[in-house]
């Protein structure tokens, strides 16, 4: 993939400045079969999507690095939802390329085939199974042989349930194990999807707008989640909330979306004191 080889250098160097050396972190969020040797899991390389001559997507370029959190900001209409389509197959690019890792091409893979390969995608309504208790949604969304003989005459391992236990302490519903999922909070509904996703042993994760609805309370608490997730996964958060935004990307980059391209990308306090950023979307 010669777009990706030719990032190959950058990508080096932003690893050792952001994340300092973390080969030994790679082996945590790399599975089998994806190539990331050149530090990045992600490459948008001019990706532009029109509708009717509309372009979402105006020759978009990003990366996302191993184990990194990135943040997506920008006002609607900027093209932060069909980003999110192109990269998990849902809409095809009308030109440019993207790949996950250095070899998978994704505008040449089915929804289905970019889920199975490591890329999940959380939306902003919860969709939980809200007559299933929590242990039940956890385990139904186990990356796990799915066809009906297996399911019916199998019984979680105790590493299956283990790691169950483990997901449940990690998004704060330990002790909720038996509740059912509709009697849950509003927040309790997005912590257990993100369970749900975490179950599926993702590579890279999208969160479209996580905090939505939710309480200061939950929020905090979302934050303090996708925080431990540093690191162990690579993650892709978009959010209008600017606070909750400044608490996840203390350690990142947020990249500013306008008219379908990056308007502008660094830290937070970076982007808030561009003069485009402020005119467009932040305000003055």
């Amino acid at each position: 993939m010669s777009k990706a080889l030719a990032h190959d250098q950058r990508y080096q160097g932003d690893q050792r400045d952001e994340y300092g050396d973390q080969g030994a972190s790679y082996g945590r969020v790399k599975g089998d079969g994806l190539d990331t040797t050149h530090g990045a899991i992600l490459y948008l390389e001019e990706v532009t999507v029109s509708f009717d001559g509309f372009k979402a997507l105006n020759n978009l370029s990003l990366d996302i690095s191993v184990g990194e959190l990135r943040c997506i900001i920008g006002p609607n209409g900027a093209g932060k939802t069909t980003m999110m389509d192109v990269i998990t197959g849902k809409t095809r690019p009308s030109s440019g390329t993207a790949f996950f890792g250095q070899t998978m091409d994704l505008s040449k893979m089915t929804e289905y085939e970019i889920a199975d390969a490591g890329i999940g995608r959380k939306f902003q309504r919860p969709t939980v199974f809200e007559q299933h208790t929590v242990f039940e949604n956890l385990e139904l969304a186990m990356k796990m042989d799915k066809r009906v003989k297996p399911t019916l005459f199998s019984s979680l391992s105790s590493e299956q349930k283990g790691k169950i236990d483990e997901i449940l302490k990690l998004i704060r519903l330990n002790g909720q194990e038996i509740r059912p999922a509709g009697l849950l909070s509003h927040g309790q509904k997005q912590w257990l999807e993100i369970g749900m996703l975490l179950m599926q042993e993702p590579q890279l994760i999208l969160l479209d707008e996580p905090v939505a609805g939710m309480s200061d309370a939950e929020t905090a608490r979302t934050a303090e989640l996708l925080n431990e997730l540093r690191g162990k996964h690579s993650i892709m958060v978009v959010e209008h909330d600017m606070g909750f935004v400044t608490e996840i990307a203390q350690q990142g980059k947020v990249t500013v979306l306008h008219e379908g391209s990056v308007l502008a990308q660094g830290t937070m306090q970076q982007v808030q004191a561009h003069e485009r950023v402020i005119e467009v979307y932040l305000g003055r």
